[in-house]
């Protein structure tokens, strides 16, 4: 008789316990943000995803009150910064803003101490105009003079890592187009001075990190990487014009899984009335990026496409 009151007893401090844990979770939601947020950007300061990222921090901020900053943490490709979202609460204090490699090569490759389903979407922002960008003085200024010109040449590329999706789309196209590169480096930044300082040939980069070379015309762009031609370069042809190649590298945030239906519509609510502001729209004109908002659904989705993608990406550049 006393074994069962104790069970009862027990088991009513359990449910006692599971409705606590329940209620503390929904008024943490509804107060959210309750605590300050913490962007994390895998990635040193000045490209398209930190500036964006930095404008709805700062958006968050003004309508709740509560401080959100951007913090960058770059090394190892990105990973050291998605780690850190991997470890951290489900509260939504902390929030990855991450390139689509972070959850697809990243991960295929092992090179990740965490799985892509360690993580959520709340939506996706960006899709980036990469480009491979050489000297105004390069004597090529096609892919297929880039072609002819490093059969007998020797012709050395820079660009943001191996399992960095656009490093694999440049090699796969290289191929395909019988590009020989003598050598190739990774950067954390590939920006005006590597083509200055002769660090590198051709770079693999963002509009945004050469702006001022191409305002200057200091370089010449051979192709983007991007699902149409540029804004600021129309006549320069998409990659997958020259080649077919259709993926193409996008941004988007992300929260530890687990993490609550509310805080995450908090975000995206945010997220999409910043994204729709005067400094974006100047941003998008000045770099030809494509900004917008993908919710969780639909980035859900392109999550899973583009994994599949990658694996093939993943075997070609393992052969």
């Amino acid at each position: 008789m006393k074994h069962s009151k104790l069970s009862k007893t027990l088991g009513m401090l359990a449910i006692a316990a599971s409705s606590l844990v329940v209620t503390s979770s929904v008024v943490a939601a509804d107060s959210y943000p309750n605590r300050p947020v913490k962007f994390i950007v895998p990635w040193p300061p000045g490209d398209l995803e930190d500036v964006l990222t930095r404008v709805i921090a700062e958006e968050m901020s003004k309508e709740t009150g509560v401080p959100a900053t951007v913090i960058n943490k770059p090394g190892g490709g990105g990973v050291l910064g998605a780690a850190e979202v991997a470890r951290s609460r489900t509260d939504g204090s902390v929030i990855g803003s991450f390139v689509v490699d972070l959850l697809t090569t990243s991960v295929m490759s092992g090179n990740a101490p965490y799985d892509r389903n360690d993580f959520e979407p709340v939506g996706i922002f960006l899709d980036y105009p990469f480009v491979l960008a050489v000297s105004a003085d390069a004597p090529y200024s096609t892919l297929e003079e880039l072609a002819d010109y490093s059969q007998k040449n020797n012709v050395s590329l820079a660009h943001f890592g191996y399992q960095n999706l656009p490093t694999a789309l440049t090699f796969k196209a290289a191929e395909q187009l019988n590009i020989k590169f003598s050598s190739d480096a990774a950067f954390d930044s590939n920006d005006c001075s590597t083509l200055a300082n002769g660090d590198a040939d051709v770079i693999n980069t963002t509009t945004q990190q050469i702006l001022p070379c191409i305002h200057s015309k200091q370089v010449k762009l051979l192709t983007s990487f991007t699902h149409d031609r540029l804004s600021i370069a129309p006549e320069v042809p998409t990659l997958f014009e020259k080649t077919g190649i259709s993926q193409t590298p996008w941004n988007g945030l992300f929260v530890k899984t687990g993490t609550s239906e509310k805080i995450k519509e908090t975000i995206a609510r945010i997220s999409e009335k910043a994204l729709q502001s005067p400094k974006v729209v100047e941003l998008i004109e000045n770099t030809g990026a494509v900004v917008y908002w993908t919710g969780y659904e639909d980035a859900q989705k392109l999550v899973e496409l583009d994994y599949d993608n990658s694996k093939q990406l993943i075997k070609y550049m393992n052969k």
